[in-house]
């Protein structure tokens, strides 16, 4: 198994040209995974590499995947600098990093090319290296040499823009001569793809690219449609991107793009978000291996957003691609832990009925979460030994002090089980609301609502709808507020 490395991602250099692949770049690492056994290279690979001023070292190669890079095979370099990789197995097709013993390294390209040498002097590896037996390394460092001589360009311009930033004549004419040091890392790229239409290096290339936002539209009163430059950058944002090319899963390309869709072109609405998110998955479900990493990075993210009513997007995904035939990847017994985690939230998602709660107040009587008639009910659940509890419980006081002329109502639930504690609580901090507790453990409200701790707080409106869930004090003023204040315009 391929152990996990923390390194340094990509970076920008220059004003808009973007140098794809970062260069010795401090390297962090733990241990590596056992060498694959040496065999005939017929259908494995046979990596030869040769690093002038390098002797007598440990030496790794590495593969990204996703948004992090793993160690993938390690051997030793002799007194010359040689060094050689050999395994039973092709490589899949990627980036994938020469790791030096002070954890720098620099990058070469797998694809159907499988055995090859490289060879470079150890200071100057752009600059002087040498490739056999791989077009595609070949016109890689062709490529990479290409752009540091851009960058050199760039540098002293950038320099003389921050020095004169003052001098709007200078810094145009500076600014003019970037673009044009752009232009031509562009069409370097542009004649590649043209020339090796196929190529990993040309598919890289492509997925660089943002689309094109062509004339805007008129609206139907003869005024510029800007809503469109929106839908039409989010709707082809990834047609020079193939979600479903496993060798730029291997690259650090196609995380940073989807991530940045995620987080920048969708709108968080979940009625939104779901759509496009079925459309994300299909696009990389021609591989096996990019269909598993997205619906693994898209549930994920989902699970863990702190963005409220984003479980809902975790629930759909769970239904739609955690089944035992299609989430081949995972185990038996995770795959129940994921499903059943979507089977909690589903009842309490924005917009559901909350289920009725039956608890006996601090006579003893049964009160009904249905039976409160209110616009709005806060259920908030509690325990009066707990620190944050202590802490939010007079704000929520203070403000249904405030609002409960106007309808609103508490039903507190106690988490606690000792009576005698929750009514001292009650009785001393005067809490003249509805207080219902569980002393014989007989509800299952801490599993129904998720209640794994304390203090939580949910709006419900006048139906016992969720308008919201798990907010704090805060939020819920300002949401109730907003709620009153809408229900007041009402006629």
């Amino acid at each position: 198994m391929n152990k996990q490395l923390k390194i340094f991602s990509s970076k920008n250099v220059g004003s808009g040209i973007f140098l794809l692949f970062s260069i010795l770049v401090t390297l962090l690492f733990s241990e590596v995974s056992a060498r694959p056994a040496l065999a005939d290279t017929k259908d494995g690979y046979e990596l030869k590499f040769k690093v002038t001023g390098l002797k007598d070292s440990m030496i790794y190669i590495a593969n990204y995947y996703g948004e992090k890079q793993y160690l993938k095979d390690s051997t030793h370099c002799d007194a010359n600098g040689n060094v050689v990789f050999k395994g039973v197995e092709a490589l899949p097709g990627g980036i994938y990093l020469f790791v030096f013993p002070n954890k720098t390294y620099f990058e070469f390209l797998i694809d159907n090319e499988q055995s090859f040498s490289m060879e470079c002097t150890l200071g100057n590896v752009i600059g002087s290296m040498k490739v056999k037996g791989s077009e595609n390394n070949r016109l890689f460092y062709e490529y990479l040499n290409f752009i540091q001589e851009r960058s050199k360009e760039v540098e002293p311009l950038k320099a003389q823009l921050t020095a004169n930033a003052e001098d709007k004549v200078l810094v145009d004419s500076l600014e003019r001569a970037i673009k044009k040091i752009d232009q031509k890392v562009a069409d370097y790229k542009n004649t590649y793809i043209s020339q090796y239409p196929q190529s990993f290096l040309a598919a890289i290339f492509k997925a660089s690219k943002d689309p094109v936002i062509p004339e805007l539209p008129k609206k139907a009163d003869g005024k510029p449609d800007s809503s469109f430059v929106y839908y039409y950058y989010r709707d082809h944002y990834f047609d020079n991107l193939d979600l479903g090319d496993e060798r730029l899963l291997r690259s650090p390309v196609y995380h940073n793009k989807l991530s940045f869709f995620l987080k920048s072109m969708l709108i968080n609405i979940p009625d939104s978000l779901i759509p496009q998110l079925d459309i994300l998955v299909e696009k990389a479900s021609k591989s096996k291996e990019t269909y598993k990493y997205m619906v693994w990075l898209l549930t994920n993210t989902y699970e863990t957003s702190n963005i409220m009513g984003m479980d809902a997007v975790f629930v759909h995904l769970v239904k739609n691609y955690y089944t035992k035939e299609k989430a081949y990847w995972v185990d038996d017994a995770t795959l129940y832990k994921i499903q059943d985690r979507a089977r909690i939230l589903e009842p309490i998602l924005i917009g559901k009925k909350a289920k009725n709660l039956i608890l006996t107040d601090t006579l003893g009587v049964y009160q009904a979460l249905y039976n409160v008639d209110a616009p709005f009910t806060i259920l908030y659940f509690w325990d009066p030994d707990c620190g944050h509890c202590k802490k939010v419980t007079p704000k929520v006081k203070a403000y249904y002090d405030k609002v409960k002329s106007k309808g609103i109502k508490v039903f507190a639930v106690c988490s606690e089980v000792e009576m005698d504690k929750w009514k001292a609580y009650i009785r001393d901090n005067n809490l003249n609301w509805i207080n219902v507790a569980d002393p014989k453990l007989q509800n299952n409200f801490r599993q129904e609502f998720d209640i794994l701790t304390t203090p939580q707080i949910f709006i419900l409106d006048k139906d016992k709808k969720i308008l919201a869930k798990k907010i704090d004090e805060d939020n819920m003023e300002k949401i109730l507020d907003r709620e009153l204040e809408n229900l007041a315009k009402k006629p």
